[in-house]
């Protein structure tokens, strides 16, 4: 195999060129590696948010329930001023 004439091969700009595209490599790999990272823990956090949310909804109280003891509530201060009177 010859090379072209008209296009002759400099080893040390091919090696420059390899030792550029390895250097790209490695930067776009360790870039993918620490998105990957963060994504995980972006994930880690989102499910303990959804753990907590869940807990909080399992001890908060219904409206429904709320209104019905205020109702009872100003039911019984209403008929303690009756009947004091």
């Amino acid at each position: 195999m010859t090379p072209d004439p008209e296009h002759p091969v400099v080893h040390g700009d091919v090696a420059e060129l390899r030792r550029r595209l390895d250097v790209a490599q490695a930067r776009v790999e360790g870039g993918l590696a620490l998105l990957s990272q963060r994504a995980e823990q972006t994930a880690k956090d989102l499910d303990d948010l959804s753990e907590r949310v869940v807990a909080l909804e399992h001890t908060r109280w219904p409206l429904p329930a709320v209104a019905a003891l205020t109702a009872v509530g100003a039911l019984v201060v209403a008929v303690w001023q009756a009947l004091a009177r």
